[in-house]
């Protein structure tokens, strides 16, 4: 009797669990909503297929964009390019933390975060504090944060400003393409990624990747992009001046770029766990399929992202800043770059895919690239090292710039620069992937129709 007592107790336990399902197979139950809202100052770029390549006359006979029909997963990308403004806040995070932490080593109580006091859980190493303001002129402050700033015989009219030189910011990423045993940096295209396979099994830390760079832009990129060139105004003024904010941030190699993505991308998770929210996509540097795509504007065989076959409108106004005719660049409305969103945007709502500044890509530059990629979300990456020779260090640069002639502006233009230079006339804009296959699929019916 007691064992049949049992029995009746279990049945019943076993048929009041509302996740049995009956039996049935019917997934974790009470699992969150999501909803994926815009990005602000980003636009939806929904996935398509298209002819990735030139579609007319390839006007220097390189032979390095030949036709092809692609197709793109759905993503957001960002409305203009970074801004010097949007850039500073990396830069100003950057400097700030650095603070923190030297702050912390004097007075931890306030500049550090040791123990979370609900849980009574210690943290070795500390977090930084970022709701205790930062005090630069306190005695013990002072001393602390003094070499932060240039050294007394570096000032300019004995200004204190910031050692720009200091300015280094760590992130980690991870190699995927290492773990998977395809290591095309470390000289076997295969095997020398399938010989660490077996350790990073056990240990995934052999595929985390540590990176430290110094975030300051090269604001003497005005100086030697040219021979004979009178860009000191710039130089001076161009990144860190109001009058600037809203202009395209220059001077930034494609390291840079990569950090500020995974800056953004860890600013934006600290937020969203901090809500208890479901964290996104990282943010990240467009290929080259997804920035023609985009730059395309749903317009598949147009020359320029604004879909037409010419650089002026009805009006004859110019519809980028570019060099036109022989060289007269204000003829267009600018001189050097001008302020983003200045010229129309295309019919996906991206303002400036053709002139102002030139575009980094996440793309390695190869001249072949388009015949041995795949025909799906292609993408050629190579993690150039220092030792590396220059040719394994280029990469993609599209959208022209305001130095250039209408040529470099067509959407299908392919040019490249060194990864690890910066210039005067070349900025980017980020991407981050759609969380599912569209943004019309309708997650009501999904959720009514499976659950």
């Amino acid at each position: 009797m007691k064992r049949l007592f049992n029995y009746i107790i279990a049945a019943l336990i076993l048929s009041s669990c509302g996740n049995s399902g009956n039996g049935e197979l019917v997934g974790v139950k009470k699992r969150e909503k999501f909803y994926q809202p815009d990005p602000f100052g980003m636009a939806y770029i929904p996935m398509g297929s298209f002819t990735m390549g030139v579609g007319d006359q390839d006007v220097p006979y390189a032979h390095i964009n030949d036709p092809r029909t692609v197709s793109v997963s759905a993503f957001y990308m960002d409305e203009t390019e970074i801004t010097n403004n949007e850039y500073r806040q990396f830069v100003y995070w950057v400097r700030d933390s650095i603070a923190r932490r030297k702050l912390g080593e004097i007075n931890p109580e306030v500049y550090l975060v040791e123990e979370n006091k609900k849980t009574g859980e210690t943290y070795d190493p500390p977090f930084l504090n970022w709701k205790a303001d930062i005090k630069w002129n306190g005695e013990e402050e002072r001393e602390a944060l003094e070499d932060m700033f240039l050294p007394e015989h570096e000032r300019y009219f004995r200004r204190k400003e910031i050692d720009t030189r200091k300015l280094f910011y760590e992130y980690y990423w991870v190699d995927f393409k290492a773990a998977a045993g395809k290591d095309y940096s470390a000289g076997d295209p295969v095997n020398a990624g399938l010989a660490n396979r077996p350790q990073g099994l056990k240990d995934r830390s052999l595929y985390v990747r540590k990176e430290i760079i110094n975030v300051y832009p090269d604001t003497l990129a005005w100086i030697h992009d040219y021979a004979y060139s009178y860009n000191d105004p710039m130089t001076e003024r161009y990144f860190w001046h109001p009058a600037y904010d809203n202009y395209p941030v220059v001077g930034v190699n494609w390291k840079q770029a990569k950090a500020f993505s995974i800056w953004r991308t860890e600013l934006l998770r600290a937020y969203l766990n901090s809500k208890g929210n479901a964290v996104v996509n990282e943010f990240r540097l467009p290929t080259e399929a997804e920035w023609e795509w985009a730059a395309r504007g749903g317009n598949s065989f147009s020359a320029y992202p604004w879909g037409g076959p010419y650089t002026r409108n009805e009006k004859g106004c110019f519809l980028a800043n570019f060099k036109p005719l022989r060289g007269n660049y204000v003829d267009d409305g600018g001189l050097t770059p001008v302020i983003v969103a200045h010229y129309p945007a295309n019919d996906f709502g991206l303002y400036d895919m053709a002139g102002n500044v030139a575009e980094w890509t996440n793309d390695a530059f190869d001249e072949s690239a388009y015949n041995f990629t795949w025909d799906m979300n292609p993408a050629y990456n190579y993690n150039a090292k220092d030792s590396d020779p220059p040719a394994l260090k280029r990469k993609v640069v599209r959208g022209g710039s305001w130095k250039d002639i209408a040529y470099y502006l067509q959407v299908n233009a392919r040019s490249y620069e060194f990864q690890d230079t910066a210039k005067s006339y070349i900025g980017f804009r980020c991407v981050q992937n759609y969380m599912g296959r569209q943004k019309d699929d309708n997650p009501a019916r999904a959720s009514k129709i499976y659950n």
